[in-house]
């Protein structure tokens, strides 16, 4: 299996950003980290190793970025006005660095399937519904789509514009609302066990069904914790039954 690293210094972000790739052709998969992890998060937690036959018979091109989530909302210190503008950057980063370079590795018109657990969820949906002309789909995991879950009581506009839960209720521009409409996928999953929330990801697909957004809801059983063991089961099995 073909694996590469890549890192180049964020004018954004102030900071070097690195991206690690698997395998050679396909579409792509973006993976953003859960929490305060790192690109290699996927990796060491083996879920690579459960996609390795995807990657090797060239059905996915695997792309995975670091968080920033230690400078913006795990930041306990930071003035809540450095998180969101962090998190706003790290948006940029995402749609104005890391895409081109996917497309650079790919082609224009490989499709980018963006993924998430947990934090890296909210993040993976939020970057998928304010831009679907970028990145046409979402695989969303054990995730919560309230942004405020993570601010510890703040709230104002920049909250607000990047909290799913709450801005897609009101987002009434036709085009972006198509063009979210045409995405064949958006997966939101979630397990039913230990620190899992079943009732967030219950929550969001209504909203999502008020708007006329096709997607897919699936609920796991209590055997399915808010862990490493359930991802692991998970992803490969949409990549193999969804795709």
């Amino acid at each position: 299996m073909e694996r590469s690293i890549t890192s180049w210094y964020s004018q954004r972000l102030e900071k070097d950003m690195p991206i690690i790739s698997y395998g050679h052709y396909g579409f792509s998969l973006l993976l953003v980290p859960t929490a305060g992890a790192d690109f290699l998060e996927y990796e060491r937690f083996r879920l690579i190793h459960e996609l390795t036959p995807f990657i090797e018979e060239g059905k996915i091109k695997v792309f995975s970025i670091n968080s920033i989530n230690n400078d913006s909302w795990m930041n306990y210190v930071a003035h809540p006005k450095h998180k969101t503008y962090m998190h706003q950057q790290y948006n940029n980063y995402v749609y104005d660095e890391v895409i081109p370079f996917i497309k650079m590795h790919t082609s224009f018109d490989t499709p980018i399937i963006i993924c998430g657990a947990s934090l890296g969820a909210l993040h993976s949906m939020n970057l998928f519904l304010k831009r679907p002309d970028l990145i046409n789909g979402v695989i969303a995991m054990s995730g919560v789509y309230d942004l405020t879950e993570y601010t510890r009581g703040h709230y104002d506009e920049d909250v607000y514009y990047n909290s799913p839960q709450h801005y897609m209720p009101n987002l009434t521009n036709h085009d972006i609302l198509q063009q979210i409409r045409r995405s064949e996928h958006i997966h939101i999953f979630t397990g039913s066990g230990a620190f899992e929330d079943p009732n967030a990801s219950r929550s969001f697909a209504g909203i999502l069904y008020s708007k006329g957004i096709n997607y897919e809801l699936d609920v796991w059983g209590q055997e399915w914790p808010h862990d490493w063991q359930t991802w692991r089961a998970v992803l490969p099995y949409y990549i193999g039954s969804r795709f």
